[in-house]
């Protein structure tokens, strides 16, 4: 998670921007947010509870939400949403209130949601226009009562995901991606095929723990990589090799599994042809994408990631 909103006295709050991940597909995480019945058992700071909330899940309609504190003292915030992009993107034109409906402060806020390996990543922005100096204290309290709202969220969106049945289902699906490397092919296939080399490249990126890794490239032979991301989610590919052709092309299956479930079974073909010094590089993936948990679209940014690093790897 990241926060920031720290102004200078006297000057007008910067936004504050907040993020965190979650284990669970951007439509279940979206939902939290479009329903009074969820947004009262996660939109408070802890030790407050929201007694009332009024959601109109439609541009232009309201978000009224009454946060109550710990010694009973009421805090509403009377707002509207003002942009919906279904599991992309909401914007929330939020007022703080004080006694008699006094506006105390604006919140401009901003939630987008994006896939990330084993989830979502959701990320809040929120600009402030003061109306009353006494609310000042409020803005600077922003950061710890998302990070504490948020971790009201975590839980909703574990209870809505518990609660759900899965929805069983097969989708089919195919990428080609080709790349140019100022290296020999020779070099690609080692990069492709040795454990070390391949450690260099084949990894998660920021936040990704290395829980385990072994790989044998020869037909028959096989790879296993496993690591934990930053919200806590597992992920474990196993690969076997079928066809392997030193400097020219490599076959295998996967499969992928986010802790216990698994969610694809592949088929990823390399192949490698040298072009001038270098090498031009074909991927082509045919995917069974499980039970509603991934598909082509986020396995084919992840492979563009992947091998971007290669590419990166092989200039050091």
């Amino acid at each position: 998670m990241t926060t920031t909103n720290e102004g200078t006295k006297g000057q007008p709050p910067r936004p504050l921007v907040v993020s965190r991940g979650f284990a669970a597909p951007r439509a279940l995480v979206f939902r939290a947010w479009t329903s009074a019945e969820h947004i009262r058992r996660w939109f408070c700071p802890a030790g407050y509870t929201v007694p009332q909330a009024e959601v109109q899940f439609r541009v232009g309609g309201i978000f009224n939400i009454c946060m109550r504190s710990p010694e009973g003292v009421e805090h509403w915030t009377k707002g509207e949403f003002t942009e919906i992009v279904p599991d992309v993107r909401l914007v929330i034109d939020m007022h703080a209130i004080g006694q008699r409906d006094r506006p105390l402060f604006r919140a401009h806020t901003v939630v987008s949601f994006a896939d990330e390996p084993g989830g979502t990543r959701l990320e809040v922005t929120q600009s402030y226009s003061l109306f009353d100096t006494s609310a000042e204290p409020m803005i600077q309290g922003a950061p710890q009562g998302w990070r504490q709202t948020l971790d009201r969220l975590v839980e909703e969106v574990a209870r809505i995901k518990a609660a759900e049945p899965i929805q069983r289902g097969v989708v089919h699906a195919s990428f080609r991606i080709e790349r140019n490397y100022e290296a020999a092919p020779a070099r690609v296939f080692k990069a492709l095929s040795d454990p070390v080399a391949k450690a260099k490249w084949f990894s998660g990126g920021d936040g990704y723990v290395l829980l385990a890794r072994a790989m044998d490239v020869r037909p028959g032979g096989r790879e296993h990589e496993q690591g934990r991301w930053p919200n806590g989610v597992v992920s474990t590919f196993d690969a076997v090799y079928h066809d392997v052709v030193p400097d020219e092309r490599i076959i295998y299956s996967y499969e992928m599994h986010l802790d216990e479930r698994k969610i694809s079974v592949s088929l990823a073909t390399f192949e490698l042809k040298a072009q001038g010094a270098g090498t031009r590089l074909v991927m082509t993936e045919q995917g069974a994408f499980l039970d509603g948990y991934d598909d082509a679209g986020s396995r084919e940014r992840g492979s563009n990631f992947l091998l971007d690093a290669l590419g990166a790897s092989l200039r050091n």
